[in-house]
């Protein structure tokens, strides 16, 4: 292996003056020897370089990123393959090998995004631009952050020659923002060897500050399956001058509000369970207490819990049971014309463990008009998946990692949202949800993802960088 002085020279690490003997193999060695300031200096510039790549999708076009993280790879001497069914959104795969001692790892991040609407930006969106400590652009925490976070990682693992039990594979992959079937789907269908892993690491978890201080970690080990409801009602058609006690658009509105009033009943499973026994410990006494009485069997203890967090913390109560939220509805051609029908789409997020079809069964008779009909509607929906192993290597790392770099507790936490780790789970891989550290202000301030205000702050992308290096290191790492 070859001495430390020389890697300094050719690889841009260093070790300190002490060592001018072969790089040590053990996992708390390797962590050691990096060379943070020049580490941070690079990975800041592949950031800046793709977030100002549009990569939005639709129409998608991932294929500037994909090139240039490929010619990054190839240059530190990473094989990379491409895999596509349309040429302009393509997947890339990166593979170093270990002693097959241990199963894989993969580290998966996706290189699309979302629309923007250009002029509500008060920076361009993909002007990756550095203000006040953050950097504004669309992308940089959905998910080019996971992207370069992962890209450093292979590229400091073959710098240094880090010895490894497991294979650790890289996917950026397209289309995860609602055209999967280029991407995650293609790749689990068609190319599932390539990316077979026990272990994933990608994007769905995060650190919460609050006033800039950290209070917790979360680490998506689970996810609720999106899917779509028609709602459809009908009645006869007439003059807008003689009002009709069966008109369909009013038909609909009581239907759409008979659904969006409905409590599901709450399934409560042991990522959801956990979460909020943890949260429970970092809260005042009086948020604990909800926390802890809404997992209680008793209803008369967990309803008022549950009816406050309907109210005041709309998130944690999607994340108790299955939801419904009206986002669409259509009806009528001009205002004096009763028509003959109306519709309205529901989004709903069902528990991964929920039966769609008996769920659909309660929906129609919370509706319980026959002049509505509610069916399933197309969408792009994810395989139905189990819940990850909180007591394996890779959460123990995880969490452990946590604990050095943020001094935080981590929650396992059921996503409410979507991830394409959904197709990973059901292929049996074991799945975790990570990413920075982002402001809980931020949200309500327009500057979370998806928002016309994206940002993240610049030291908490270089936080996240070294915390993805000790985690992968610790988890596939010979010691």
């Amino acid at each position: 292996m070859r001495n430390a002085t020389l890697l300094v020279v050719l690889l841009a690490t260093s070790v300190s003056a002490r060592s001018a003997s072969p790089l040590p193999a053990s996992v708390a060695s390797v962590q050691s020897v990096a060379d943070w300031k020049a580490i941070e200096a690079e990975a800041l510039e592949h950031f800046l370089a793709i977030v100002r790549m549009d990569t939005t999708d639709p129409p998608g076009g991932e294929k500037p990123v994909s090139d240039y993280l490929t010619r990054v790879l190839e240059k530190e001497g990473i094989a990379v393959e491409t895999f596509s069914i349309e040429p302009n959104r393509p997947n890339i795969v990166a593979r170093l090998k270990g002693n097959g001692s241990k199963k894989p790892l993969l580290l998966m991040g996706h290189t699309d995004t979302v629309n923007v609407d250009a002029k509500k930006w008060t920076f361009p969106p993909f002007s990756a631009h550095r203000e006040g400590g953050h950097i504004y652009g669309r992308g940089t925490v959905d998910d080019k952050d996971n992207v370069v976070a992962s890209l450093m990682t292979m590229v400091m693992l073959k710098r240094m020659n880090v010895p490894l039990s497991r294979d650790v594979i890289f996917l950026a992959e397209a289309g995860e923002e609602g055209t999967t079937r280029v991407g995650i789907n293609f790749m689990a269908q068609q190319h599932f060897d390539k990316i077979d892993a026990e272990f994933c690491l990608a994007e769905g978890g995060g650190v919460t500050r609050t006033n800039g201080q950290v209070k917790f970690a979360t680490v998506q080990t689970l996810e609720k399956i999106p899917r779509a409801i028609s709602v459809t009602a009908r009645g006869p058609a007439g003059h807008g001058s003689v009002p009709l006690e069966n008109n369909a658009v009013a038909r609909l509105g009581e239907a759409v509000g008979a659904i969006a009033a409905w409590t599901p009943p709450m399934r409560i499973n042991e990522t959801t369970a956990s979460y909020f026994k943890r949260l429970a410990t970092v809260s005042t006494p009086e948020e604990a207490a909800r926390y802890q009485n809404v997992l209680s069997p008793d209803s008369k203890v967990s309803g008022p819990a549950d009816q406050w967090l309907r109210k005041n913390e709309p998130r944690h109560w999607s994340m108790l049971r299955s939801s419904l939220s009206p986002t669409i509805i259509q009806g009528g051609y001009r205002v004096n014309v009763i028509p003959s029908e109306a519709t309205a789409t529901i989004d709903v997020r069902t528990a991964p463990d929920e039966d769609p079809a008996k769920f659909l069964e309660l929906v129609k008779q919370v509706v319980d008009d026959p002049n509505v009909e509610l069916a399933w509607a197309a969408r792009d929906v994810r395989p139905g998946t189990g819940n990850a192993n909180l007591a394996s290597d890779a959460f123990k790392a995880v969490e452990a990692n946590i604990t050095k770099h943020y001094k935080a507790i981590t929650l396992p936490t059921m996503s409410t949202g979507a991830t394409d780790m959904a197709y990973l789970r059901a292929k049996g891989m074991q799945c975790y949800g990570i990413g920075p550290a982002t402001d809980v202000e931020d949200g309500p301030k327009g500057f979370a993802a998806h928002s016309d205000q994206e940002r993240i702050l610049e030291s908490e992308f270089y936080r996240f960088v070294r915390f993805t290096w000790d985690t992968v290191v610790e988890i596939a790492g010979t010691r």
